[in-house]
């Protein structure tokens, strides 16, 4: 069983840390937020794995369910349209 455990954290590990550097790596802002939605969902499942199920919860209510949310808004609002060609007379 520790074996098992072991593999699933270092899983894990690789998931949450190749994320966040992807977070600050990817150019498009729309796929940043994406990689940090994952990171976040990955640290909720080491709080799942230390036995600490009510942080988990917390961490994927407050901070998957709300932050991200309002930065996908954030961006989806302020994203600039690049298939209007303006016509200048």
């Amino acid at each position: 069983m520790a074996l098992a455990e072991s593999i699933a954290f270092a899983l894990f590990a690789i998931v949450t840390v190749s994320s966040a550097a992807g977070v600050v790596l990817v150019r498009d802002v729309w796929h940043s937020a994406l990689l940090l939605g994952v990171s976040l969902v990955s640290v909720a499942v080491f709080y799942v794995m230390n036995q600490a199920a009510f942080v988990a919860t917390m961490q994927i209510l407050v901070y998957v369910g709300g932050v991200l949310v309002l930065i996908t808004f954030a961006v989806m609002l302020t994203r600039e349209d690049e298939s209007v060609i303006e016509v200048t007379p």
